[in-house]
């Protein structure tokens, strides 16, 4: 370009920093360089003042960045500093040149200027690279100065010493090279992009003030050049180029719920499902009345409760119940924090354990279809950085440092994460998923990296009984390979038994052969039944669906007690649960005073589905019914009959323990100064106490295995360490 090119350039960037950012150009003078060396310019601005200017920059970015940070140095500042090295940021681009990863066209795009828009699933560690290397000359001493790229050219050196002329040998001067921070992020697709979970990705360098800004989980914005890097090494280069992008810019995006606009219509679609007058109340089926709520409540108006039940998994029949802690799930309490630093959560996680072909697996997809984020995982083999985060070593680093990694409960912050095969993750992983699940983050302290990622996630999980199936024979608390810390994160846990009743048995078949018949003829363009349309299709289109939990997310943040009458509901429902059993000191505690935040969680999740500002009376024995029904389903002593807390929070019953403490006694009692008490003898002495022949045998095995007790002479006798 010109001489006089360039000067038109520089006065053009100096005439739209005085109309546009004369503010921010003179906070930027009062900050540099501690506090900020970045001036952000939006890009439709830069539009709006000279379009052609906007479209050279989209172009042409090196050479637009170099003339409008030129620009910038020459400004007429009001206070003397120098804003040397001082950088303009080009952000908010059009649609046009935004994308999502894998959807720019690497060819045609290389050179230019755009956006990438998605979701940080690794960051490498901060390390620091050479804008500038000087090389001295070995022979003369000459010093030669030469920038550097290092995103996939390497390292560059000087062809010739200025000074002697000839070609070396040179010495890197460090002291007169200079250095700035760099980080590399991977973007994948959002996780209500990508398909099963998984989507395309790039990666992104970013240097100087806005490295460490993101981390695994946020939803970004990247704009910057995008680029094409030979794959192989030097000996062997590949015809295989990979793009990347040199990262200019960094924006934040909101994630919950923000990205789902709502217009006039869709506020009185969703206004019309509270008050009662949507059309979509014709399209319940004779199978929703009594809906669920009318059986709740002993009300009998239309409510969305219903509406909700019968827009969830249409397809899959009955598991009305299960359906509404579903939807409410996808709604969520309110999140509390205390100004002494202690939260509590708003969510609430829920367990489905049950045999196989009960649909549970296919409930978990459908809640995850619904939110408009939410990660789909697998226990089976899954790691620490697969569930939750981690510090790794991968291809990600070309030289083997470590990376940041996000999992599925920070990929999913703001949302819900749907893990099938909850039984099958490692004891770390299930460690891990436990922190996750209880304080909604996640710390990584690793190979120098230390960070904290949020995990605001509710967790809705599937798993399976040990033996594949449910036994009817074994107690069900002893059916489940999960550690007690981890099912004890768990609000509600739901049952699910493959019954052979012949009448249940052929609703299923109707209901399932004629939705599916009923979807066959819908798409060959005939003429459906009502009722069978009705039955096959959900009462609530998923998108208003969508549209409404996100407006009761959005706007009723913080609902109240509608009364004191109402709030003493609420606490008498925890107590008259506390007290199930009976209140003497050798009853087993039905539930721990974590409950009483599963009930609020649950009334507040219903109270915002209707858009109340308030909880009602009939919110808190939504959840007190949801709450009760589960611990019937998982909560009860399969000897005793008795409601035992120790099922879910401790893994065992208090049956169980009181037995643990019998045997230990009696062989306290019974083994003598040597040697051991045989088990015949022992077996007998506990049937005289009350306890069964068979499960005191089994319960001696566990107590070896667990190193209560040892057998002095092998099997057949027991002997309690002293």
């Amino acid at each position: 370009m010109s001489a006089q090119g360039s000067h038109d350039l520089l006065e053009r960037f100096n005439d739209f920093f005085r109309s546009y950012y004369r503010e921010e150009v003179g906070e930027l003078a009062q900050r540099y360089p501690r506090e900020q060396r970045t001036l952000e310019v939006d890009y439709t601005d830069l539009f709006t003042f000279d379009r052609d200017l906007a479209e050279d920059w989209i172009a042409k970015p090196d050479q637009m960045q170099e003339y409008a940070e030129e620009a910038l140095r020459q400004y007429d500042l009001p206070v003397d500093v120098s804003l040397s090295r001082a950088h303009v940021r080009m952000l908010d681009l059009n649609s046009e040149e935004t994308f999502y990863p894998g959807e720019y066209r690497p060819r045609e795009d290389a050179g230019s200027y755009l956006a990438i828009e998605g979701q940080v699933h690794k960051t490498s560690e901060v390390y620091a690279t050479m804008e500038e290397a000087a090389f001295e000359c070995d022979r003369c001493g000459t010093m030669s100065y030469v920038p550097q790229d290092g995103h996939g050219d390497g390292f560059q050196e000087p062809h010739e010493c200025q000074g002697c002329e000839r070609q070396g040998p040179f010495s890197v001067n460090f002291d007169q090279s200079e250095f700035v921070d760099a980080q590399k992020l991977r973007i994948e697709e959002p996780p209500e992009r990508a398909a099963n979970g998984s989507g395309e990705h790039i990666d992104v360098f970013v240097e100087d003030d806005i490295v460490d800004t993101v981390g695994p989980g946020d939803k970004v914005v990247a704009s910057g050049i995008l680029h094409l890097e030979q794959e192989g090494s030097k000996q062997t280069k590949k015809n295989k180029f990979t793009p990347y992008l040199e990262g200019q810019a960094l924006t934040t995006k909101d994630t919950e719920f923000e990205e789902i606009s709502l217009s006039d219509d869709d506020r009185d679609a969703s206004d019309a499902l509270v008050d009662g007058t949507s059309p979509a109340y014709d399209r319940l089926t004779e199978e929703t009345d009594p809906g669920v709520y009318e059986r709740i409540t002993d009300d009998d108006r239309r409510n969305i409760y219903d509406l909700g039940i019968a827009s969830l998994a249409p397809s899959i029949y009955g598991y009305e119940v299960r359906k509404l802690s579903y939807i409410l799930q996808l709604v969520g309490g309110v999140r509390v924090d205390s100004e002494g630093g202690v939260s509590k959560r708003g969510n609430y996680h829920v367990l489905n354990i049950g045999d196989p072909s009960t649909a549970k697996s296919q409930m978990l997809d459908e809640v995850a279809q619904i939110s408009p984020r939410s990660v789909v995982a697998s226990g089976r083999g899954a790691s620490k950085a697969g569930m939750t985060a981690a510090a790794v070593q991968d291809d990600f680093s070309d030289t083997g440092e470590w990376s940041l990694e996000g999992g599925a409960l920070v990929a999913a912050h703001k949302g819900v994460a749907a893990i099938d095969e909850l039984d099958k993750v490692s004891p770390d992983v299930a460690e891990s998923m436990h922190r996750a699940m209880a304080q909604q983050e996640v710390s990584v302290n690793k190979a120098g990296i230390n960070a904290t990622l949020p995990t605001e996630t509710a967790v809705n999980a599937a798993a399976n009984p040990t033996g594949g199936r449910w036994d009817d024979y074994t107690p069900t608390h002893e059916q489940i390979d999960l550690p007690p810390t981890l099912m004890s994160r768990f609000g509600l846990i739901w049952k699910f038994v493959d019954e052979h009743d012949e009448t249940k048995d052929r609703n299923i078949a109707y209901h399932t052969d004629d939705v599916a018949e009923t979807a066959k003829r819908i798409q060959r363009g005939e003429d459906v039944d009502e009722e069978d349309r009705r039955r096959a299709e959900p009462a609530i289109e998923h998108d208003l669906l969508r549209k409404h939990i996100a407006r009761a997310k959005r706007e009723v943040k913080k609902p109240v007690y509608a009364s004191d009458d109402v709030q003493e509901r609420l606490v008498e429902s925890y107590i008259t649960l506390r007290g199930i059993n009976g209140r003497d000191d050798d009853v087993a505690i039905p539930v721990t005073p974590r409950k009483l935040d599963d009930i609020k969680r649950i009334a507040e999740a219903a109270a915002k589905f209707e858009l109340s500002e308030t909880i009602e009376f009939h919110h808190v024995e939504i959840a007190q019914f949801l709450i009760g029904r589960s611990m019937r389903q998982f909560g009860q002593d399969d000897e005793s009959g008795e409601f035992d807390a120790d099922v879910v929070e401790a893994g065992t019953t208090r049956t169980q323990e009181d037995r643990k403490k019998t045997l230990i006694e009696l062989v306290k009692d019974l083994q003598g100064n040597s040697g051991g008490v045989r088990e015949g003898e022992l077996l007998e002495a506990a049937e005289e106490d009350g306890v069964d022949r068979q499960r005191a045998k089994d319960e001696l095995t566990n107590l070896v295995d667990i190193g209560e007790l040892y057998q002095p002479g092998g099997e057949g006798t027991y002997r309690r360490w002293s």
